[in-house]
């Protein structure tokens, strides 16, 4: 898993998730604040250890005008 680079709202952590489980990034984000809501406050000590550990996504490709 890496963190995403352009879909990223914050840290890249659920744009990366979400490119690795092939679903919308929005589903993630979602399903983060119903985990850090309904468990205690979990997903925010996971988010940022995801956001530490994972390492960011290679670079999108440029485009160039022509």
């Amino acid at each position: 898993m890496y963190r995403s680079r352009t879909d990223r709202m914050l840290g890249g952590v659920c744009g990366g998730l979400a490119e690795a489980l092939d679903v919308d990034a929005a589903l993630v984000r979602i399903g983060l604040v119903a985990l850090t809501i309904l468990g205690g406050g979990i997903g925010i000590p996971l988010y940022v250890a995801a956001w530490i550990l994972a390492p960011e996504g290679a670079p999108a490709p440029a485009t160039t005008l022509v």
